[in-house]
């Protein structure tokens, strides 16, 4: 019997490609999401390390049995920068009107050498971690299986945007595909918290769609939601399913983060749960002693990890609070100081640019905090906080009408969390306007 070989790991930069697993996986051996024609042409750069790629060898070698614009190809260089933190073109450089070449230095070896720890059970990473395995095909028709992989893509690649979540990525989820699995044991494999299950039952053209989420430790579910659609356009059912689950499931996530958070004495928190805690004094909307306490969790998370982006977006939120509840612009330049710190700290942090731009709006410059915004919004379209800014923006600057539709959005994807009163009130006031 032939022994198939063993697939190889190319290494670059503290992150890995595990070819055997369909991973791309950071120096703790946590999965970083990739859609997967993303990984197919992280894989193309690197084994061509070094070698200028041009879009046209690209578009036949990912994409040689359809048709696509360059659009596709941007954005997958976009998803991989993103993934790799190269903002600065450091790994994947960009030759105008030529192509890309990955000027990183890759080591290949055995899959064993990766990592010193057994992929058969990862540890857990200290931020919140999720899989979203295959939805289960319940139809008698085997072809609706494209339906149900597209919602579970779909939900994968939106969480995937938000950077205090790691997400595993799909090929490594959908490896579980038909099999009856325990879900504790799922989730030891992948090293993640929460597990995110559903089922697609269609027929002619209904659809219905079971969808739930599960804390794996305790096999607790957070939440579940039954959707019954009529199948008209099979894309839009799937978009219009796939928001309604990530507008429902972050706020699960974080409720269930700052309850464990707040369950663990001060004294053993680490940079994340510090931060949880922080979020939890911030959001009580009491007392003046709560912002001290919440500046307290926030200073601790800094130096538990002082590159912990969020932590520093937390201190400048304290702040802003501040400027609104005393009507006085003092602490702005403290709130916008903190803000940029953060930024500074992951300059792909969606919040931080978020946090930014409503410390500008306050300042009066809403032109520059819209602009702000926007950036925040083109690194995580699906930040609540972000539309929050971007609408505050446009409202504070005579733009009105203009700024109700991202306020309704950032509503939409945060219908139930502790700043949704703030949603609702910038509405009331774009319709004074």
């Amino acid at each position: 019997m032939e022994v198939a070989a063993s697939k190889p790991v190319y290494q670059f930069e503290g992150y890995a490609l595990d070819l055997a697993r369909g991973a791309l996986l950071d120096a703790t051996g946590a999965e970083v999401s990739l859609r997967p024609k993303s990984f197919d042409l992280l894989h193309m750069l690197v084994t061509n390390a070094g070698r200028l790629l041009d879009r046209d060898t690209i578009n036949r070698a990912i994409w040689h049995d359809v048709t696509v614009t360059d659009d596709a190809i941007t954005q997958c260089i976009r998803d991989i920068r993103r993934a790799v933190r190269d903002a600065d073109q450091r790994i994947l450089k960009t030759v105008p009107r030529r192509g890309y070449i990955f000027t990183a230095q890759v080591t290949a070896g055995p899959e064993q050498s990766a990592f010193p720890f057994s992929a058969s059970s990862l540890p857990l990473t200290d931020k919140p971690s999720i899989a979203v395995l295959a939805f289960t095909n319940m139809s008698n028709d085997p072809t609706q299986e494209y339906f149900s992989d597209g919602i579970a893509t779909d939900i994968t690649t939106e969480l995937s945007h938000n950077r205090w979540l790691l997400v595993i990525s799909r090929n490594s989820s959908f490896t579980y595909k038909g099999r009856a699995v325990d879900l504790k044991h799922v989730a030891q494999e992948l090293g993640v918290r929460y597990i995110l299950e559903g089922s697609v039952r269609r027929n002619g053209e209904h659809v219905r769609v079971t969808v739930q989420l599960i804390e794996a430790e305790s096999a607790g579910h957070l939440w579940a939601h039954r959707f019954d659609r009529s199948v008209n356009d099979v894309f839009a059912v799937q978009d219009e399913i796939a928001a309604a689950v990530i507008a429902a499931i972050l706020p699960a996530v974080n409720d269930a983060e700052r309850r464990r958070a707040v369950r663990k004495a001060p004294e053993n928190l680490d940079a994340w749960e510090a931060y949880q805690r922080g979020l939890n004094h911030l959001f009580r909307f009491t007392s003046d002693a709560d912002i001290a306490r919440a500046r307290e969790f926030f200073g601790d998370s800094i130096r538990s990890d002082p590159a912990f982006s969020s932590a520093y977006a937390g201190l400048s939120l304290t702040y802003i609070r501040e400027v609104l509840w005393s009507a006085q612009s003092g602490p702005l330049a403290l709130a916008e100081s903190w803000a940029r710190k953060g930024v500074e700290m992951d300059p792909n942090d969606s919040e931080s640019h978020a946090v930014l731009a409503q410390s500008m709006c306050l300042a009066g410059r809403h032109e520059e905090g819209l602009r702000r915004a926007l950036l925040a919004l083109d690194i995580n379209p699906s930040s609540s906080w972000a539309h929050y800014a971007k609408g505050e923006s446009l409202l504070f600057n005579g733009s009105a009408a203009e700024g109700r539709e991202p306020l309704l959005m950032a509503l939409r994807l945060d219908p139930r969390g502790p700043i949704t009163i703030h949603f609702m009130m910038l509405l009331m006031v774009s319709y004074y306007f």
